[in-house]
């Protein structure tokens, strides 16, 4: 019995090292990808804010401005979703709607007049600068050792032929095969320090980014302006869709309903004198009762589909998925059930962006990601298309954010020119 205790621990213990392993050098990584992101991204960024915004005084600005401060945003967007799936630190997105229809110049003076953007324009200068070196940090503790190891093993040779120093690495000087083994240990130490570093500075650098673009004075009137938003949204919402109900079972339901009671009553009447009529009246009668019923069934699974209330959002949305007309991947990792509210402004949010996807991303292929994670549900959704779809006035994935916002949820678009598209929705719940 103690030995397979001991071999169980030992495996338990070999499988933590490893991802302990894989987690290191995923920080290490990403935190290059992201130094070089924050270096050349934030500063092209911010230039071209720059120079859009001394152009308004020209004229040309007020063109530019709007498409300029759009890509701040999208920039700024993928930075949130990466915070939340690669460190865990979620950041809220807060920017104030832009009227429908607006013009270039209602959308520059939008725009200007919304306090995030000016958060997102100082972000862009704090992340090319200590957002670079934090992201850096991470990556140097974990690639940095490999030079020294290769210096160890016999690159030295490279730089010097042992009588003088030929090559710094760090803060030794490298002048034979001696001080290149001192190189290897002084790796071995940036690689001890990575091993319990690394995954925490790339936190940091998220942690950085979340200092800077969530805000802090005016946080508590933009949280009261943004729940009086989701309020009213979900008022608008909720009286919108009574309206359509209504409308349906009138013209529908209510209808057949209708017919099918003065067949009957017609019935009554030809029942003796013209048989023939009346059983042609009744299997009309029986037609109109059954079209009713699976409108009535439609309507309800507008409502709340049965495979969402009986079996969850995962298979809710699977089923959504075999319906699609192109190639659909779903993957679910829920190892409970949120409440129904929310598991119902999920599915329909994720209905709507397949919608978007379908109509207009000219995509073959679509993958849906759903998990839990921290208190946080996350859904992605990711397509092939074209790219190109934005979060604005008139588009669906406005109506999508609108409903995220009721629950605190938050909605995330990242799609370049050429694609692909990824959507992803983040909406705090406990599952029970």
């Amino acid at each position: 019995m103690d030995t397979k205790n001991g071999s169980s621990t030992g495996v338990r213990a070999a499988g933590d090292a490893a991802g302990r392993a894989r987690a290191v050098g995923a920080a290490g990584l990403r935190g290059f990808v992201l130094a070089v992101v924050s270096l050349a991204g934030s500063l092209t960024l911010f230039v071209l804010s720059v120079l859009s915004l001394a152009f308004i005084l020209l004229g040309v600005g007020v063109l530019t401005t709007p498409v300029v401060l759009g890509a701040v945003r999208a920039f700024a967007d993928r930075r949130r979703v990466r915070a939340a799936e690669w460190g865990g630190v979620r950041i809220p997105r807060a920017y104030r709607p832009l009227p429908e229809g607006a013009g270039p110049w209602r959308r520059t003076v939008g725009m200007l007049g919304d306090p995030a953007t000016w958060r997102d324009l100082g972000w862009l200068a704090a992340d090319m600068t200590a957002g670079f070196v934090t992201a850096l940090l991470p990556a140097a503790l974990v690639l940095y050792p490999l030079e020294g190891f290769a210096l160890a093993a016999g690159l030295w040779r490279v730089f010097t032929d042992g009588t003088h120093i030929g090559y710094w690495y760090a803060f030794v000087p490298i002048s034979g095969q001696g001080s290149a083994l001192g190189a290897g240990a002084l790796a071995v130490a940036f690689l001890t320090a990575a091993w319990f570093l690394a995954p925490l500075l790339l936190r940091g650098h998220f942690l950085l980014t979340r200092a800077v673009l969530a805000g802090d004075g005016g946080e508590l009137a933009e949280r009261v302006r943004v729940l009086t938003e989701t309020r009213r949204d979900a008022v608008d919402t909720s009286a919108a869709e009574l309206r359509r109900i209504e409308r349906d079972l009138h013209d529908g339901a209510q209808a057949r309903l209708i017919a099918m009671g003065m067949d009957l009553g017609t019935v009554e009447t030809l029942i003796d004198r013209n048989p023939q009529r009346a059983k042609e009246l009744l299997a009309q009668a029986r037609k109109n009762s059954a079209d009713a019923l699976v409108e009535l069934r439609d309507l309800v699974r507008g409502i709340h589909p049965p495979v969402l209330a009986e079996r969850g959002l995962g298979d809710a949305v699977r089923a959504l998925a075999l319906r699609m007309p192109v190639g659909t991947e779903v993957t679910v990792d829920l190892p409970g059930r949120a409440d129904a509210p929310v598991e119902s402004a999920a599915y329909f949010a994720v209905s709507e962006v397949l919608t978007n996807a379908v109509k207009h991303s000219g995509a073959d292929r679509v993958r849906i990601d759903l998990h839990h994670r921290e208190g946080m549900l996350r859904i992605a959704v990711t397509d092939n298309g074209g790219g190109g779809a934005v979060v604005g006035a008139g588009s669906g994935l406005s109506g999508v954010e609108r409903r995220l916002g009721t629950f605190d949820g938050v909605l995330a678009v990242s799609s370049p020119a050429g694609g692909p598209t990824m959507v992803t929705m983040e909406i705090p719940c406990a599952l029970s």
